[in-house]
């Protein structure tokens, strides 16, 4: 039995003569798009800092940006708010934080000082970070969710920032590091557009109750990374960006499968496959 409501209507039925419909108005949702710009006010409050040579601070910028790049997605998921425009702009502020910032922040702490080679270096950093974003964007139904295809932004902006984070914690000189942080760059940068697998964690699941010795390591690792945050980090860090290859070696080695692509080797539809 209908009661004339207008939730009964057919939304594609032609209306009455003289009968106004009002259409919902599409708007955007707060919550999940608060924690994608507090990520690139990280990312932005980097780059000032690092123009300002306090380099420490710049390199912090960066990693509470990972903080809040990585919440924004589950919040927007626990509160049924996900929504094509958080998508993109997700994208967008992960290309400042995790692209531009660290090529900027690494060329200001030093590798200007190897002039062209300098800038070159950034540049590829950059240029790949907005790569790998793009092909992440429309890969994304076609590779195994279990791995990343490539190193993640994050991660390379994490090794970046974070060697300058230790060096300036340590109080060494910068004029030294300039090739270490050459080679550190074009590391971080070309990782990211390769096929080498990284573990994406993404099986996890928090939901679900753990051993309590589980609890207990948490614990540990917290006090591990209180005791000297940017080497304890870095290294973090660091090993992850190895870990691929690793995962990748021993996969050939056994003749298993390398390339994370699940269903297609093809180029995938773009339409409805961004992040």
């Amino acid at each position: 039995m209908h009661d004339g409501s207008e939730s009964d209507a057919d939304p594609d039925a032609a209306p009455d003569e003289g009968v106004m419909v009002r259409r919902r108005r599409k708007g955007i949702y707060v919550l999940p798009n608060l924690f994608t710009l507090a990520a690139l006010f990280g990312g932005f409050y980097a780059i000032v800092m690092a123009m300002n040579a306090h380099f420490g601070m710049a390199a912090i910028g960066v990693f509470a940006a990972m903080v809040l790049d990585s919440l924004d997605g589950r919040v927007a998921r626990m509160t049924n708010t996900q929504s094509a425009f958080g998508e993109q702009m997700d994208s967008l502020a992960d290309m400042v934080s995790f692209g531009a910032a660290p090529a900027l922040i690494g060329y200001e702490w030093a590798l200007k000082d190897l002039g062209r080679w300098g800038w070159i270096a950034a540049f590829v950093y950059c240029a790949c970070a907005a790569l790998r974003l793009a092909r992440f964007n429309v890969n994304t139904g076609v590779v195994d969710k279990r791995y990343f295809q490539g190193l993640p932004s994050p991660a390379a902006a994490a090794l970046v920032t974070g060697f300058i984070w230790v060096v300036t914690d340590l109080g060494l000189d910068r004029s030294e590091m300039a090739w270490p942080m050459f080679a550190l760059a074009l590391y971080a940068g070309l990782t990211m557009v390769t096929n080498v697998p990284f573990y994406s964690f993404k099986d996890v699941h928090m939901k679900k109750s753990v051993p309590f010795v589980v609890i207990v390591a948490i614990a540990l690792g917290i006090a591990v990374i209180n005791i000297h945050p940017p080497t304890v980090l870095f290294c973090l860090f660091l090993g992850y960006g190895v870990s691929g290859y690793v995962v990748y070696a021993w996969r050939k080695s056994k003749g298993i499968q390398t390339s994370v692509i699940s269903t297609s080797t093809d180029e995938p539809e773009e339409r409805g496959l961004h992040k």
